[in-house]
């Protein structure tokens, strides 16, 4: 049976911030997701620290969004409170050997462009990921060559016993894959600290536009969740979808990309099950075609 919330007590908490029966769609990457019992958007780790602890206090279910990418949010939504964070503070330390803190809910993508601007290098790859720091630390996010735990130094985060600093190697980071994404231990992500070096502007910022090109250039316009499966080791998830012959498959609004088949296009109010529907099909296809499953990238969330 899913669990009330007490509106009350959370209305006593958070007074108008708390906003009721939001549709998330126009919070999610792809445009897709029905509504949340209750949203309430954050400012600073400082308040998404509070924020938290008071739905822990209150023992309300919640998830945190960002950018609201590599997630499918459901068509009956989300039984709780959804935290949407925008804590997006910036520090560059252009020392001897620099370094960048940014709170969780910053772009990735815009904190590698801004590095440019500073004349350091070292998160070029950055500018061709979606979503936050927050996101990019829980997954290991990555892309041509770079991942993040060749780049972070350290991570801030909330925990039930209050706020820890774990460094790099705690994270135990593999595939697009850590401890804080196989679930061990509820915690939250703040801030991190990435490792940088000095550069050109005019180097670092060429680099990013040969990257932002390349992704520009194989990966599918229009709204998705990103990458919906991980690489299985030696092959490509794109390319044995598209080997199975579901490249441009459609159910509903829903679309297999013709231009890279791990990428799952909403062409206009695609509903959420039409895309599972689709991942479903797609890991069936694959397993029976080549005996490989995938396993996906994307998280489902919410009530299915």
């Amino acid at each position: 049976m899913t669990k009330t919330l007490p509106i009350p007590s959370l209305q006593a908490a958070f007074g108008t911030r708390l906003k009721e029966n939001v549709i998330l769609a126009p919070y999610t990457s792809a445009r897709i997701g029905g509504p949340a019992d209750g949203l309430i958007s954050v400012n600073s780790a400082e308040d998404l620290a509070e924020t938290v602890s008071r739905l822990w206090e209150l023992d309300v279910p919640y998830e945190i969004l960002g950018a609201g990418s590599n997630v499918l949010v459901s068509d009956k939504g989300i039984r709780g409170v959804v935290v949407l964070n925008k804590a997006k503070s910036v520090h560059f330390d252009k020392g001897e050997n620099p370094k960048v803190k940014a709170e969780s809910g910053t772009g990735f993508a815009n904190l590698a462009r801004r590095t440019a601007t500073h004349g350091l290098t070292g998160l070029e790859w950055a500018a061709a990921v979606p979503g936050t720091i927050g996101g990019a630390i829980y997954g290991n996010a990555g892309a041509f060559g770079g991942v993040v735990a060749d780049s972070l130094i350290s991570t801030e985060l909330l925990t039930k016993s209050g706020r820890e600093i774990w460094p790099v190697e705690k994270f135990e980071y593999s595939y697009r894959n850590s401890v804080l994404k196989q679930g061990k231990g509820r915690v939250v992500v703040l801030s991190a600290e990435m490792r940088l070096a000095h550069s050109e502007q005019s180097t670092v910022s060429a680099k990013i536009r040969e990257l932002s090109g390349l992704r520009k250039s194989s990966q599918p316009p229009g709204a998705s969740m990103g990458s919906m499966f991980k690489n299985p080791p030696g092959d490509y998830a794109g390319r044995l979808i598209e080997a199975a012959g579901l490249k441009g498959k459609r159910i509903g609004a829903a679309e297999i990309s013709q231009v890279h088949a791990n990428f799952f296009i909403n062409h206009h109010e695609t509903k959420a099950e039409d895309i599972r529907a689709l991942l479903f099909l797609a890991q069936k296809t694959v397993a029976e075609k080549f005996n490989i499953a995938l396993e996906t990238e994307i998280e489902l969330i919410g009530e299915w």
